[in-house]
Protein backbone atom coordinates (compact mmCIF):
# COMPACT_ATOMS: atom_id res chain seq x y z
CA UNK A 1 0.00 0.00 0.00
CA UNK A 2 1.32 3.45 -0.93
CA UNK A 3 0.60 6.78 0.72
CA UNK A 4 -2.19 7.77 -1.69
CA UNK A 5 -4.10 4.57 -0.88
CA UNK A 6 -3.57 4.68 2.87
CA UNK A 7 -6.30 5.84 5.25
CA UNK A 8 -3.51 7.41 7.31
CA UNK A 9 -3.45 10.28 4.80
CA UNK A 10 -6.58 11.68 6.45
CA UNK A 11 -4.70 11.92 9.75
CA UNK A 12 -1.99 13.77 7.87
CA UNK A 13 -4.57 16.12 6.37
CA UNK A 14 -6.13 16.99 9.73
CA UNK A 15 -2.78 17.42 11.43
CA UNK A 16 -1.34 19.87 8.89
CA UNK A 17 -4.55 21.90 8.60
CA UNK A 18 -4.67 22.67 12.34
CA UNK A 19 -1.45 24.73 12.48
CA UNK A 20 -2.33 26.22 9.08
CA UNK A 21 -5.63 27.44 10.56
CA UNK A 22 -3.87 29.06 13.54
CA UNK A 23 -1.13 30.61 11.40
CA UNK A 24 -3.65 32.16 9.00
CA UNK A 25 -5.40 33.77 11.97
CA UNK A 26 -2.08 35.37 12.92
CA UNK A 27 -1.80 37.04 9.51
CA UNK A 28 -4.80 39.28 10.03
CA UNK A 29 -5.24 39.38 13.83
CA UNK A 30 -2.91 42.40 14.24
CA UNK A 31 -5.40 44.39 12.15
CA UNK A 32 -7.80 44.23 15.12
CA UNK A 33 -5.46 46.28 17.27
CA UNK A 34 -4.11 48.77 14.71
CA UNK A 35 -5.51 51.83 16.46
CA UNK A 36 -4.57 50.41 19.88
CA UNK A 37 -0.94 49.91 18.81
CA UNK A 38 -0.84 53.48 17.45
CA UNK A 39 -1.97 54.69 20.86
CA UNK A 40 0.13 52.36 23.05
CA UNK A 41 3.39 52.85 21.13
CA UNK A 42 2.66 56.42 19.92
CA UNK A 43 3.38 55.67 16.25
CA UNK A 44 1.91 56.96 12.96
CA UNK A 45 -0.22 55.12 10.41
CA UNK A 46 2.87 54.72 8.21
CA UNK A 47 4.76 52.89 10.99
CA UNK A 48 1.75 50.65 11.60
CA UNK A 49 1.62 49.97 7.87
CA UNK A 50 5.28 48.92 7.96
CA UNK A 51 4.72 46.68 10.99
CA UNK A 52 1.70 45.11 9.29
CA UNK A 53 3.60 44.62 6.05
CA UNK A 54 6.90 43.30 7.38
CA UNK A 55 5.57 39.77 7.87
CA UNK A 56 4.34 39.83 4.28
CA UNK A 57 7.77 41.12 3.16
CA UNK A 58 9.42 38.09 4.75
CA UNK A 59 6.69 35.82 3.44
CA UNK A 60 6.91 37.09 -0.13
CA UNK A 61 10.71 37.25 -0.21
CA UNK A 62 11.13 33.68 1.01
CA UNK A 63 8.57 32.01 -1.26
CA UNK A 64 11.01 31.00 -4.01
CA UNK A 65 13.81 29.88 -1.62
CA UNK A 66 11.25 27.93 0.38
CA UNK A 67 9.90 26.29 -2.78
CA UNK A 68 13.37 25.37 -4.00
CA UNK A 69 14.41 23.87 -0.67
CA UNK A 70 11.16 21.97 -0.26
CA UNK A 71 11.35 20.55 -3.78
CA UNK A 72 14.89 19.39 -3.11
CA UNK A 73 14.78 18.16 0.50
CA UNK A 74 11.09 17.43 1.06
CA UNK A 75 8.25 19.39 2.70
CA UNK A 76 7.83 17.75 6.11
CA UNK A 77 10.67 19.29 8.09
CA UNK A 78 10.18 22.72 6.52
CA UNK A 79 6.51 22.69 7.53
CA UNK A 80 7.57 21.85 11.08
CA UNK A 81 10.24 24.57 11.11
CA UNK A 82 7.78 27.14 9.75
CA UNK A 83 5.27 26.31 12.47
CA UNK A 84 7.96 26.65 15.14
CA UNK A 85 9.16 30.05 13.88
CA UNK A 86 5.62 31.39 13.63
CA UNK A 87 4.94 30.30 17.20
CA UNK A 88 8.12 31.95 18.50
CA UNK A 89 7.28 35.15 16.58
CA UNK A 90 3.77 35.27 18.10
CA UNK A 91 5.18 34.82 21.60
CA UNK A 92 7.68 37.64 21.01
CA UNK A 93 4.91 39.88 19.62
CA UNK A 94 2.90 39.38 22.81
CA UNK A 95 5.82 40.60 24.94
CA UNK A 96 6.87 43.57 22.74
CA UNK A 97 7.91 46.73 24.58
CA UNK A 98 8.40 48.96 21.52
CA UNK A 99 7.72 49.13 17.80
CA UNK A 100 11.10 47.59 16.92
CA UNK A 101 10.29 44.39 18.79
CA UNK A 102 6.94 44.35 17.00
CA UNK A 103 8.76 44.52 13.68
CA UNK A 104 11.20 41.73 14.59
CA UNK A 105 8.41 39.48 15.85
CA UNK A 106 6.30 40.02 12.72
CA UNK A 107 9.37 39.27 10.59
CA UNK A 108 9.73 35.93 12.39
CA UNK A 109 6.03 35.21 11.86
CA UNK A 110 6.39 35.96 8.16
CA UNK A 111 9.52 33.82 7.88
CA UNK A 112 7.75 30.85 9.45
CA UNK A 113 4.56 31.44 7.48
CA UNK A 114 6.58 31.41 4.23
CA UNK A 115 7.22 27.70 4.70
CA UNK A 116 3.62 26.72 5.42
CA UNK A 117 1.38 26.90 2.35
CA UNK A 118 3.98 25.66 -0.15
CA UNK A 119 4.66 22.60 1.97
CA UNK A 120 0.97 21.95 2.58
CA UNK A 121 0.55 21.81 -1.22
CA UNK A 122 3.59 19.54 -1.61
CA UNK A 123 2.37 17.21 1.13
CA UNK A 124 -0.96 17.01 -0.69
CA UNK A 125 0.85 15.91 -3.86
CA UNK A 126 2.55 13.13 -1.89
CA UNK A 127 -0.51 11.80 -0.07
CA UNK A 128 -3.42 12.53 -2.45
CA UNK A 129 -4.13 11.84 -6.12
CA UNK A 130 -4.88 14.42 -8.81
CA UNK A 131 -8.66 14.00 -8.63
CA UNK A 132 -8.62 14.90 -4.94
CA UNK A 133 -6.28 17.85 -5.35
CA UNK A 134 -8.71 20.59 -6.52
CA UNK A 135 -11.18 19.60 -3.79
CA UNK A 136 -8.42 19.81 -1.22
CA UNK A 137 -7.52 23.29 -2.44
CA UNK A 138 -11.14 24.26 -1.80
CA UNK A 139 -10.83 22.79 1.69
CA UNK A 140 -7.62 24.75 2.31
CA UNK A 141 -9.39 27.91 1.15
CA UNK A 142 -12.21 27.15 3.60
CA UNK A 143 -9.79 26.57 6.49
CA UNK A 144 -7.96 29.78 5.57
CA UNK A 145 -11.23 31.71 5.64
CA UNK A 146 -12.22 30.19 8.98
CA UNK A 147 -8.81 31.17 10.34
CA UNK A 148 -9.29 34.73 9.14
CA UNK A 149 -12.87 34.66 10.45
CA UNK A 150 -11.59 33.63 13.88
CA UNK A 151 -9.39 36.72 13.81
CA UNK A 152 -12.46 38.98 13.70
CA UNK A 153 -15.26 38.81 16.27
CA UNK A 154 -13.91 35.87 18.37
CA UNK A 155 -10.47 37.47 18.72
CA UNK A 156 -12.03 40.89 19.20
CA UNK A 157 -14.12 39.61 22.12
CA UNK A 158 -11.08 37.81 23.54
CA UNK A 159 -8.96 40.96 23.27
CA UNK A 160 -11.66 43.14 24.84
CA UNK A 161 -11.69 40.87 27.91
CA UNK A 162 -8.00 40.12 28.48
CA UNK A 163 -6.09 42.67 26.37
CA UNK A 164 -4.18 41.97 23.17
CA UNK A 165 -1.07 40.30 24.60
CA UNK A 166 -2.57 37.12 26.07
CA UNK A 167 -4.26 35.97 22.81
CA UNK A 168 -1.01 36.26 20.82
CA UNK A 169 0.93 34.51 23.60
CA UNK A 170 -1.60 31.66 23.75
CA UNK A 171 -1.56 31.04 19.99
CA UNK A 172 2.25 31.18 19.97
CA UNK A 173 2.58 28.56 22.72
CA UNK A 174 0.02 26.34 20.94
CA UNK A 175 1.97 26.50 17.66
CA UNK A 176 5.25 25.62 19.35
CA UNK A 177 3.54 22.63 21.00
CA UNK A 178 2.10 21.49 17.65
CA UNK A 179 5.57 21.13 16.14
CA UNK A 180 6.05 17.95 18.22
CA UNK A 181 2.74 16.54 16.94
CA UNK A 182 3.71 17.37 13.34
CA UNK A 183 7.07 15.65 13.72
CA UNK A 184 5.43 12.45 14.94
CA UNK A 185 2.66 12.41 12.29
CA UNK A 186 4.77 13.47 9.29
CA UNK A 187 8.18 11.97 10.04
CA UNK A 188 8.19 9.29 12.73
CA UNK A 189 5.00 7.36 11.92
CA UNK A 190 5.37 7.26 8.09
CA UNK A 191 8.91 5.90 8.40
CA UNK A 192 7.48 2.89 10.22
CA UNK A 193 4.42 2.49 7.98
CA UNK A 194 6.00 2.89 4.53
CA UNK A 195 9.39 1.20 4.81
CA UNK A 196 9.28 -0.01 1.17
CA UNK A 197 8.90 3.54 -0.15
CA UNK A 198 11.80 4.67 2.00
CA UNK A 199 14.02 1.93 0.53
CA UNK A 200 12.97 2.79 -3.02
CA UNK A 201 13.93 6.42 -2.46
CA UNK A 202 17.37 5.38 -1.26
CA UNK A 203 17.88 3.21 -4.34
CA UNK A 204 17.01 6.00 -6.76
CA UNK A 205 19.88 8.23 -7.75
CA UNK A 206 18.51 11.52 -9.02
CA UNK A 207 20.50 14.05 -10.93
CA UNK A 208 19.70 17.41 -9.38
CA UNK A 209 19.25 20.31 -11.72
CA UNK A 210 21.09 23.55 -11.02
CA UNK A 211 19.11 26.01 -8.90
CA UNK A 212 20.02 28.85 -11.25
CA UNK A 213 18.85 26.86 -14.25
CA UNK A 214 15.48 26.26 -12.55
CA UNK A 215 15.11 29.94 -11.68
CA UNK A 216 16.12 31.10 -15.16
CA UNK A 217 13.57 28.79 -16.76
CA UNK A 218 10.95 30.00 -14.30
CA UNK A 219 11.38 33.73 -15.00
CA UNK A 220 11.18 33.07 -18.75
CA UNK A 221 7.89 31.18 -18.47
CA UNK A 222 4.71 33.09 -19.33
CA UNK A 223 2.57 30.68 -17.30
CA UNK A 224 4.59 31.32 -14.14
CA UNK A 225 4.18 35.10 -14.50
CA UNK A 226 0.47 34.66 -15.24
CA UNK A 227 -0.03 32.79 -11.95
CA UNK A 228 2.06 35.44 -10.14
CA UNK A 229 -0.24 38.20 -11.42
CA UNK A 230 -3.40 36.17 -10.74
CA UNK A 231 -2.46 35.86 -7.08
CA UNK A 232 -1.20 39.45 -6.91
CA UNK A 233 -4.65 40.79 -7.69
CA UNK A 234 -6.82 38.29 -5.80
CA UNK A 235 -4.94 38.14 -2.50
CA UNK A 236 -3.28 41.54 -2.10
CA UNK A 237 -6.31 43.79 -1.95
CA UNK A 238 -8.27 41.35 0.19
CA UNK A 239 -5.59 40.29 2.70
CA UNK A 240 -3.80 43.66 2.66
CA UNK A 241 -6.93 45.63 3.43
CA UNK A 242 -8.61 43.15 5.80
CA UNK A 243 -5.40 42.56 7.73
CA UNK A 244 -4.45 46.20 8.26
CA UNK A 245 -7.17 48.74 7.58
CA UNK A 246 -10.48 46.85 7.58
CA UNK A 247 -11.27 47.30 11.28
CA UNK A 248 -10.03 50.93 11.43
CA UNK A 249 -12.19 51.61 8.35
CA UNK A 250 -15.31 50.49 10.22
CA UNK A 251 -14.32 52.43 13.34
CA UNK A 252 -13.35 55.67 11.61
CA UNK A 253 -15.85 55.82 8.73
CA UNK A 254 -18.95 54.25 10.31
CA UNK A 255 -18.16 55.17 13.95
CA UNK A 256 -18.36 51.52 15.00
CA UNK A 257 -16.96 49.81 18.05
CA UNK A 258 -14.09 47.38 17.49
CA UNK A 259 -16.47 44.43 17.80
CA UNK A 260 -18.94 45.93 15.30
CA UNK A 261 -16.14 46.67 12.82
CA UNK A 262 -14.94 43.08 13.21
CA UNK A 263 -18.42 41.87 12.30
CA UNK A 264 -18.30 43.97 9.12
CA UNK A 265 -14.99 42.34 8.17
CA UNK A 266 -16.44 38.96 9.06
CA UNK A 267 -19.03 39.12 6.27
CA UNK A 268 -16.19 39.28 3.74
CA UNK A 269 -14.63 36.22 5.30
CA UNK A 270 -17.95 34.37 5.15
CA UNK A 271 -18.08 35.30 1.47
CA UNK A 272 -14.60 33.82 1.04
CA UNK A 273 -15.65 30.60 2.77
CA UNK A 274 -18.67 30.18 0.51
CA UNK A 275 -16.68 31.26 -2.54
CA UNK A 276 -13.84 28.83 -1.90
CA UNK A 277 -16.18 25.84 -1.61
CA UNK A 278 -18.49 26.82 -4.46
CA UNK A 279 -15.70 27.72 -6.88
CA UNK A 280 -13.75 24.50 -6.21
CA UNK A 281 -17.01 22.54 -6.68
CA UNK A 282 -17.94 24.25 -9.93
CA UNK A 283 -14.39 24.02 -11.27
CA UNK A 284 -14.53 20.23 -10.92
CA UNK A 285 -17.59 20.18 -13.18
CA UNK A 286 -16.55 22.42 -16.05
CA UNK A 287 -13.84 22.05 -18.67
CA UNK A 288 -12.13 25.39 -18.02
CA UNK A 289 -10.41 26.62 -14.87
CA UNK A 290 -9.59 29.85 -16.69
CA UNK A 291 -13.22 30.72 -17.43
CA UNK A 292 -14.20 30.25 -13.78
CA UNK A 293 -11.27 32.43 -12.70
CA UNK A 294 -12.23 35.16 -15.19
CA UNK A 295 -15.80 35.30 -13.84
CA UNK A 296 -14.47 35.51 -10.28
CA UNK A 297 -12.13 38.33 -11.28
CA UNK A 298 -14.94 40.30 -12.89
CA UNK A 299 -16.65 40.21 -9.48
CA UNK A 300 -13.46 41.27 -7.69
CA UNK A 301 -12.73 44.22 -9.99
CA UNK A 302 -16.35 45.41 -10.03
CA UNK A 303 -16.56 45.21 -6.21
CA UNK A 304 -13.43 47.28 -5.56
CA UNK A 305 -14.62 49.84 -8.11
CA UNK A 306 -17.89 49.87 -6.17
CA UNK A 307 -16.00 50.57 -2.92
CA UNK A 308 -14.33 53.55 -4.58
CA UNK A 309 -17.52 54.87 -6.17
CA UNK A 310 -19.38 54.58 -2.84
CA UNK A 311 -17.79 57.93 -2.03
CA UNK A 312 -16.84 59.72 1.17
CA UNK A 313 -20.05 58.81 3.01
CA UNK A 314 -20.77 55.27 1.79
CA UNK A 315 -23.93 53.35 2.52
CA UNK A 316 -23.31 50.74 5.20
CA UNK A 317 -25.44 48.16 3.39
CA UNK A 318 -23.67 48.78 0.10
CA UNK A 319 -20.29 48.20 1.78
CA UNK A 320 -21.76 45.13 3.52
CA UNK A 321 -22.77 43.58 0.18
CA UNK A 322 -19.50 44.55 -1.55
CA UNK A 323 -17.45 42.93 1.22
CA UNK A 324 -19.36 39.69 0.71
CA UNK A 325 -18.74 39.78 -3.06
CA UNK A 326 -15.04 40.66 -2.61
CA UNK A 327 -14.66 37.72 -0.23
CA UNK A 328 -16.54 35.40 -2.58
CA UNK A 329 -14.25 36.37 -5.47
CA UNK A 330 -11.18 35.86 -3.31
CA UNK A 331 -12.30 32.25 -2.83
CA UNK A 332 -11.09 31.69 -6.39
CA UNK A 333 -7.47 32.41 -5.45
CA UNK A 334 -6.88 28.70 -4.83
CA UNK A 335 -7.34 28.16 -8.57
CA UNK A 336 -3.88 29.70 -9.01
CA UNK A 337 -2.38 26.52 -7.57
CA UNK A 338 -4.62 24.22 -9.58
CA UNK A 339 -3.14 25.95 -12.63
CA UNK A 340 0.39 25.49 -11.24
CA UNK A 341 -0.06 21.78 -10.55
CA UNK A 342 -1.38 21.09 -14.03
CA UNK A 343 1.15 23.26 -15.87
CA UNK A 344 4.45 22.17 -14.31
CA UNK A 345 6.26 18.95 -13.46
CA UNK A 346 6.20 17.53 -9.94
CA UNK A 347 9.84 18.58 -9.48
CA UNK A 348 8.89 22.22 -10.15
CA UNK A 349 5.56 22.48 -8.33
CA UNK A 350 7.14 23.72 -5.09
CA UNK A 351 9.17 26.56 -6.58
CA UNK A 352 6.38 27.68 -8.95
CA UNK A 353 3.85 27.53 -6.09
CA UNK A 354 6.22 29.76 -4.14
CA UNK A 355 6.61 32.13 -7.07
CA UNK A 356 2.84 32.43 -7.57
CA UNK A 357 2.20 32.78 -3.85
CA UNK A 358 4.87 35.50 -3.74
CA UNK A 359 2.67 37.52 -6.10
CA UNK A 360 -0.22 37.57 -3.65
CA UNK A 361 1.84 38.56 -0.69
CA UNK A 362 3.91 41.11 -2.59
CA UNK A 363 0.68 43.02 -3.11
CA UNK A 364 -0.27 42.36 0.52
CA UNK A 365 3.02 44.06 1.48
CA UNK A 366 2.49 47.03 -0.78
CA UNK A 367 -1.17 47.79 -0.07
CA UNK A 368 -1.00 48.53 3.70
CA UNK A 369 2.02 50.80 3.24
CA UNK A 370 0.56 52.73 0.30
CA UNK A 371 -2.82 52.89 2.01
CA UNK A 372 -1.22 54.20 5.20
CA UNK A 373 0.61 56.89 3.25
CA UNK A 374 -2.64 57.97 1.62
CA UNK A 375 -4.40 58.16 5.01
CA UNK A 376 -1.57 60.22 6.48
CA UNK A 377 -2.25 62.89 3.84
CA UNK A 378 -5.57 63.66 5.54
CA UNK A 379 -6.42 65.01 8.97
CA UNK A 380 -8.50 62.85 11.36
CA UNK A 381 -11.58 64.93 10.53
CA UNK A 382 -11.16 64.14 6.82
CA UNK A 383 -10.21 60.49 7.20
CA UNK A 384 -13.25 59.35 5.18
CA UNK A 385 -11.80 61.17 2.18
CA UNK A 386 -8.53 59.32 2.73
CA UNK A 387 -10.27 55.95 2.64
CA UNK A 388 -12.20 57.00 -0.46
CA UNK A 389 -9.03 57.71 -2.44
CA UNK A 390 -7.24 54.78 -0.84
CA UNK A 391 -9.64 52.38 -2.56
CA UNK A 392 -8.05 53.27 -5.89
CA UNK A 393 -5.15 51.01 -4.83
CA UNK A 394 -7.06 47.68 -4.64
CA UNK A 395 -8.86 48.63 -7.89
CA UNK A 396 -5.48 48.87 -9.66
CA UNK A 397 -4.24 45.65 -8.02
CA UNK A 398 -7.40 43.78 -9.09
CA UNK A 399 -7.02 44.95 -12.71
CA UNK A 400 -3.42 43.70 -12.72
CA UNK A 401 -4.66 40.30 -11.51
CA UNK A 402 -7.34 40.22 -14.20
CA UNK A 403 -4.62 40.72 -16.82
CA UNK A 404 -2.80 37.75 -15.27
CA UNK A 405 -5.84 35.49 -15.70
CA UNK A 406 -6.13 36.51 -19.35
CA UNK A 407 -2.46 35.52 -19.83
CA UNK A 408 -3.02 31.97 -18.51
CA UNK A 409 -2.49 29.27 -21.13
CA UNK A 410 -4.96 26.52 -20.44
CA UNK A 411 -4.06 23.77 -22.89
CA UNK A 412 -2.34 21.66 -20.21
CA UNK A 413 -5.15 21.94 -17.70
CA UNK A 414 -8.05 20.46 -19.59
CA UNK A 415 -7.35 16.88 -18.53
CA UNK A 416 -7.73 17.57 -14.80
CA UNK A 417 -11.21 18.90 -14.47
Amino acid sequence: MNKQESSYRWWVLGTILLPYFLIVSQRTAPGLITDQLMKDFEVTAVIIGIISSISFVAYAGLQIPSGLLSDRFGPNRFLILGTLLTGIGSILYSTASNEYVLMISRFLVGTGDAAIFINVVLIFTQWFNGKEFVKLLGLVSLVSSIGSLTATVPYSIWISHVGWRIPFLSIGVTLVSLTFVLYFVLVVKPKKMFTDEQENKKDKVQKRESTWKILWRLVKTRQAWATFLCHFGAVGGYVGFIGSWGVPYGIQVFDMTRSQASQLIMVGLVGAMVGGLFISWITGRVSSIKKVYIIAYVLIVASWIGMFLSGVTPSYWLVFVLFIVIGFGNGASSLTFAIVRESFSVKEVGVVTGFANMGGFTSAVLLPIIFGNVLDLFSPSDISIGYHYGFIIPVIFAIIGFIGVLLVQERKMEQTV
